[in-house]
């Protein structure tokens, strides 16, 4: 194991990795021999530590840091090996982190685990690119990633539907396609001004074919999860695109200045979210209006629309892991997690036990697992067990 990987485990174990070293450290974990590496890099440091289990959690964790601290002008090596042990620490006073499992359930506290934990025969595989896409005069096309479509204003190749870009339009009425994203798929459009739409799973976007001059580009997110990356306007001049962009989506309105965001607005979920990644959005409500900055996150109860609330989003990852293949997890219930493991799996989930509604999970997956795969790592840190019959998830 290289000192990078090291450093990234141990930045990772004490919550102070990056979004791009979080990826890295997944990337990693997909080779079966660097499994096998981290499980004894966690194991050692795990018992090292144990003894530390009856210690004062509080006046532990603030003595390991005052000697971080104290340690600052130290060799690099020797400063490692605190961070090392501070790392052990949250380890083992943090509980289920100490099963936080990024890739495909093979990381277990010991052996005797391994052996009690089996993949059921009925599983479901994960979801992959796939969307219907319906024309402006109600035709619907299948689009797979193993098909090949060719449209008068369009080509679709594999997961991406690339709209040819715009030219001078002088048309007073515009044309729209609708892409509908089923459960168990996701799929990517390039709109015809070059800005870029990543879907998620049980998601509908509305967008004109061709953006008229002299009128802003407006789309539309019917229900769902998307993020945007919008391209710039230049202004209403001849045969320039206009300079506001606009994304509608039930109770709110985004006008966009050439930026990046993720929308959630699912049917059956009582909030809308709005997280901007990057940039600068006016988002507005009824009679509430107000300006996003990066790292900010808009929310709007659907039940009360016309006011909202804004916070900062620490880990921006959380909120855009699934347009990058992963799920993250932040102390998230059971219930919500099965919410979003039945989009993309495609399947429908009950509790038998009500009391595991609210158990919480915090981790990082890929969204490549069978659902087998997920629920196993989610199992490990929750007296939680779980079947698959008929595509149908029942927790117990």
């Amino acid at each position: 194991m290289n000192e990078r990987i090291q450093d990234i485990i141990v930045k990772y174990f004490s919550k102070s990795a990056s979004e791009k070293e979080l990826i890295e450290l997944t990337e990693w974990l997909k080779e079966e021999s660097n499994i096998l590496l981290f499980e004894e890099f966690i194991r050692t440091n795990y018992l090292i530590d144990h003894c530390m289990l009856d210690f004062d959690t509080d006046n532990e964790k603030g003595k390991v840091l005052d000697k971080i601290k104290s340690e600052e002008r130290r060799k690099r090596k020797i400063r490692r090996l605190v961070f090392l042990k501070y790392a052990a620490l949250l380890l083992v006073l943090l509980g289920g982190v100490f099963t936080y499992v990024f890739n495909s359930g093979k990381f277990y506290k010991n052996e005797e685990e391994k052996k009690t934990v089996t993949v059921p025969v009925e599983d479901v595989m994960p979801g992959h690119d796939k969307a219907i896409l319906t024309l402006e005069n109600g035709d619907e096309i299948v689009l797979e990633k193993e098909k090949e479509v060719q449209l008068k204003q369009a080509n679709q190749e594999g997961e991406r539907l690339v709209y040819k870009r715009n030219s001078n339009i002088d048309e007073e009425k515009e044309i729209y396609n609708f892409l509908t994203i089923p459960k168990g798929g996701q799929f990517f459009v390039q709109l015809s001004d070059g800005t870029k739409v990543w879907l998620n799973s049980d998601s509908k976007l509305k967008y004109p074919v061709k953006f008229l001059n002299g009128r802003p580009r407006k789309v539309e997110l019917l229900y769902g999860e998307a993020y945007f990356e919008v391209t710039k306007g230049k202004g209403s001049s001849e045969g320039d695109i206009a300079s506001h962009f606009l994304v509608q989506s039930k109770s709110q309105e985004i006008d966009v200045l050439g930026t990046q965001f993720n929308i959630k607005a699912y049917q059956g979920e009582k909030n809308i979210t709005t997280t901007l990644v990057e940039g600068r959005i006016t988002i507005a409500s009824g009679n509430a209006k107000k300006t996003l900055k990066p790292m900010e996150q808009a929310i709007i109860d659907q039940e009360s629309p016309g006011s909202f609330s804004i916070k900062k989003v620490s880990k921006v990852f959380d909120e855009i892991a699934w347009k990058e293949g992963y799920f993250s997890f932040r102390q998230k219930s059971i219930e919500d997690i099965m919410m979003v493991l039945s989009r993309w799996y495609d399947v429908e989930y009950t509790f038998q036990d009500s009391q595991k509604r609210t158990k919480t999970f915090t981790g990082v997956l890929d969204r490549g697992n069978t659902i087998s795969q997920i629920l196993i790592n989610i199992q490990k840190t929750n007296e939680i067990n779980y079947k698959i019959k008929d595509k149908t998830v029942i927790i117990d």
